[in-house]
Formats: structure tokens, C-alpha cells, sequence
């Protein structure tokens, strides 16, 4: 038996690729004409991606189908090209991104979000370029506090590949896994797939040149802090309580986990939310409802800096509530502390790159 290019075309227009629902020809996946070898054929298929779900289904198909068509004692090799670029790996990854600080706090409802929020609007008020990723899988917010929960990002394209174009508000670049799912169903996802969702926010999205690169991680210690840990070489962390000893208690493990032995993530400094109450009306006055100096008397027993001591104002609430996170105003209260924590954090951040390394992305081994 002869082979010629034809016989394999012909073959090839029998396999459907489930991508375009075209067949491999139509779909214009074949690079060029095959090339023959006595009963050897060889060829390129092109994918549009690496992680094409369908790319080891469409090889097998397309050979089974040569063996059909032609023959049975066709030697077939099948190689593969990519429309878009590789993922970059983990130490190549966000390269245009000077400082990644991940904001935690050790239990819900201390105000976590609303300081990372109103922190990455401050440092943008101070000229940084400022992206925020919301890594709450489970429960994210930002869409809300910043008043963009009807955007939906779009895809660009990026020196051969296709990235998210992050939604922009403020000066800050942010990205939500809310943007992608309906906000009022209850997203219930398995660990692995909360953790893939995650790397895709971080790795197929147009980041581009960041001086801070804000985390709001969930509250707590859990597999999207490992998943940021293993993803990311983290500048820094901010660890975010109120006054009342049961915030404190969890602060303390918060902290703990970022000065694991195998994690060793510098600890910026704390920040004291809500370490008073002011009304509006009455603004001299300081009402400590939680404690007094809780969490300045926790920055001192573990030996980090206190970045600020934020008060609770009403404001503050229903600010979040409409879209415009407290740093937006800065002629008020909150707005004037958000902007002294940013250039806090910026300080602190500046010492910690000139007196120690680069943070190491962590490996984890299952046991």
C-alpha cells in the first residue's frame, strides 16, 4: 500500500474536536501536510492552549481514526503546537510585580476586607500602581465594596496568550472570583477546584506592572492560604484584629502560621480595626466599645509594628455598602487613617526589602 497526503487528510475529516464541533480540517488544526515515510506518517496538530481539556482525546482520536480509514499498519506521530503561549511557571510568575502583601486576619468579621479595600485605594492615592485580588472563594466581597458587582471582565490577548483583563476602580486593579459567579447561589466548590479558580485569578490575568499587589485572603488559616503560599513569593503580611481578646487569640495564630519555620513570611506589621468608636457628630470623642489597645498591646508582645488603629465610625458601613470603600473620601476621619496606614505599610515595606530576602515560595510534601 502507498501512502499519500490525501488518504490522512481525508482520515483527519472523519475526527471532530469538540472545542469548535468542526473536524480537525475545518478547524484548521492541522499545521501543514503530513509528511510519509513508506507507512510512516507524521504531522502537527494545533491546540489553543497546553491545558486544552480535549487535547489527549483528540490525538487518540485522530490516530484511531488514520488506523480505520488507511490502515491498520500505519506508523502514526503526532505532534503538538499551542495558539496561545505555556502558562508561565511558578518562579516566572507576575513578573512586573514588585510587592505581594497578603492581608489576614484569624477570625471573620474584624473588618479584613474593608482594610484591604480602603489600603489598596490609599496607596493608589499615593501614585503606587495597585492591584487587589480578592482570594475569598467562598465568600467574596470586593465586587460589592467597590461598587462594580454588574462588570464582567474581559479576555485580552498578551504576548500569545489570553488573559482576564482585571476590572479597574479607584487607581486599583481587581479581580473576584464574584465577577464570575451568580453573587446570590452559594458557590460549592470542593478544595481543589476553590484552589484552581484561584491560580487562574493570579496566572491568566493581565496583572501587568504593580508596585503592591494586595491579597485579601479569607479569614482563618485554610488551602487558599496554602495554595497562595505555594503560588506566590510573598513580600509580606498584614494581619488585621479588633481589641477584644477573643480577635487577639486568633491573631496570634495568624501570625504564627505566616512565622511557620516552612512558611517564613515576614509579618509587616497589625492593624487595630475598630479600636474606638466616634460619632460623627461628636468626632473628638473616643468610645472604647471592644477594649482599649487590644491589638497595640498584641503588636508589642510579638514584636511587630502597630501600622494603625483604625475607629469605627458609621460611615464606614454604609461607605462599603454603596461602592465607595472609606479611603476614597480622605478629608474625613477614616479616609485621613486609611491614607497614614498606606504610607505605613509603605515604609515598612521598603525596610523589609533592604533588610531581608526575598521570600521563598514554600513547598508543601504530602505526608
Amino acid at each position: 500500500m502507498t501512502l499519500y497526503p490525501k488518504l490522512i487528510t481525508d482520515a483527519l475529516l472523519a475526527v471532530v474536536y469538540p472545542g469548535t464541533k468542526k473536524n480537525l480540517i475545518e478547524s484548521e488544526m492541522l499545521a501543514d501536510h503530513p509528511s510519509i515515510d513508506g507507512m510512516k506518517v507524521r504531522f502537527t496538530l494545533i491546540f489553543p492552549r497546553e491545558t486544552d481539556p480535549f487535547l489527549k482525546s483528540t490525538l487518540k482520536a485522530a490516530e484511531a481514526a488514520i488506523h480505520y480509514h488507511v490502515s491498520k499498519e500505519v506508523e502514526v506521530t503526532i505532534e503538538t503546537e499551542f495558539r496561545s503561549a505555556p502558562r508561565p511557571t511558578v518562579d516566572k510568575l507576575l513578573p512586573q510585580v514588585k510587592n505581594i502583601i497578603a492581608v489576614s486576619s484569624g477570625k471573620g468579621g474584624v473588618g479584613k476586607s474593608t482594610v484591604s479595600a480602603s489600603l489598596a485605594i490609599a496607596l493608589a492615592k499615593l501614585g503606587y500602581k495597585v492591584g487587589l485580588l480578592d482570594t475569598d472563594i467562598f465568600g467574596p466581597s470586593m465586587p460589592k465594596m467597590f461598587g462594580v458587582e454588574d462588570e464582567r471582565p474581559y479576555a485580552v490577548e498578551v504576548d500569545g496568550r489570553k488573559l482576564v483583563e482585571p476590572i479597574e476602580k479607584y487607581g486599583v486593579k481587581l479581580l473576584s472570583i464574584g465577577f464570575f459567579v451568580n453573587p446570590g447561589t452559594a458557590t460549592l466548590w470542593r478544595g481543589g477546584m476553590a484552589t484552581s479558580a484561584l491560580k487562574q485569578l493570579i496566572t491568566d490575568a493581565n496583572w501587568g506592572e504593580l508596585d503592591y499587589f494586595i491579597l485579601d485572603t479569607p479569614p482563618g488559616t485554610s488551602d487558599i492560604h496554602l495554595t497562595l503560599l505555594q503560588t506566590l513569593s510573598i513580600t509580606g503580611a498584614i494581619i488585621v484584629t479588633t481589641p477584644q481578646k477573643v480577635a487577639l487569640a486568633d491573631a496570634r495564630k495568624g501570625i504564627d502560621m505566616y512565622r511557620n519555620e516552612n512558611v517564613n513570611v515576614p509579618i509587616l506589621g497589625l492593624v487595630e480595626n475598630m479600636a474606638w468608636f466616634t460619632p460623627a457628630e461628636l468626632p473628638e470623642n473616643k468610645y472604647y466599645i471592644f477594649g482599649r489597645d487590644g491589638g497595640k498591646d498584641l503588636a508589642k508582645e510579638m514584636g511587630c509594628p502597630l501600622l494603625a488603629q483604625i475607629p469605627l465610625v458609621q460611615s464606614i458601613c454604609e461607605n462599603g455598602d454603596a461602592g465607595t470603600p472609606a479611603a476614597v473620601k480622605v478629608d474625613t476621619v477614616t479616609g485621613q487613617a486609611f491614607i497614614s496606614f498606606a504610607q505605613a505599610v509603605v515604609t515598612v515595606t521598603n525596610r523589609r526589602n533592604a533588610e531581608l530576602p526575598k521570600t521563598k515560595i514554600i513547598e508543601v510534601h504530602n505526608q
